[in-house]
Formats: C-alpha cells, structure tokens, sequence
C-alpha cells in the first residue's frame, strides 16, 4: 500500500469509517460531496483502491444514473 496517495488514503478512511457496522452501499458524487472531491476522481479511483487495501472490499455494485458501489469491511 506504498502507493496510495493523500486523496485515496483520504477516501479509504471516510470508506472504512462508514462501514465498521458492516457493509454499506456508496454512490461515487455521495463520497466526494463529503470530501471536497469530484466524482470522477472518487468513481476512477474505486476499483484501484479495492486491490490496493487490505481494510475494505469495494465491489461495483449496480449500475443506473451512477454507479452504486458496496463497500465491506476486509
């Protein structure tokens, strides 16, 4: 996990936070709008972060007007 950068540690710990009572469902623009982000930069990083930390799984939930991603605790 030596290449996570600021941003994705930043998203990481709002991620692993909101899950500690088990899974929860996100929307990319409901995680950048708590923080300070675009979507397009949460939505790109997502799948990244899945493979780069041990702490959450982020799986590509569904896909309607945005995507719905299901996040659980590692």
């Amino acid at each position: 996990m030596s290449d996570i950068t600021d941003e994705d540690r930043r998203i990481l710990d709002y991620l692993s936070d909101s899950v500690s009572a088990g899974e929860q469902y996100f929307r990319s623009k409901n995680i950048a709008a708590a923080l300070g982000l675009s979507s397009k930069q949460v939505g790109a990083r997502l799948p990244h972060l899945d493979e780069k930390s041990d702490e959450v799984e982020i799986e590509k939930w569904g896909r309607s007007r945005s995507t719905t991603w299901k996040v659980t605790l590692s």
